[in-house]
C-alpha cells in the first residue's frame, strides 16, 4: 500500500485581520500569504461545510469583508 502522503501546512494567518477590508484586497493578500483557495460569499450564502486544507473562506456584503473563517 502507498504511503499516505502529509499534507502542507496552512499558513499562520491572523483570519481577524481581513474582516473590514474590502473583497479585492482581502483576495490579494490570503493568497500573497500562501492560502491555496479563496472564497469569497455573499452574506446569507448556502454552502457545504466540507473542510478543506488550505481554503480561506471571506463572507462580504458591501464589498467588505464581514466573517472569515478557515477550510
Amino acid at each position: 500500500m502507498a504511503p499516505v502522503p502529509t499534507p502542507s501546512a496552512e499558513p499562520d494567518d491572523d483570519l481577524d485581520s481581513y474582516v473590514g477590508l474590502d473583497a479585492r484586497t482581502a483576495q490579494e493578500r490570503a493568497r500573497e500569504r500562501g492560502w491555496s483557495t479563496v472564497r469569497t460569499l455573499p452574506t446569507g450564502a448556502i454552502i457545504t461545510m466540507e473542510y478543506l486544507r488550505g481554503r480561506i473562506n471571506f463572507e462580504v456584503a458591501d464589498d467588505a469583508v464581514k466573517r472569515c473563517w478557515k477550510g
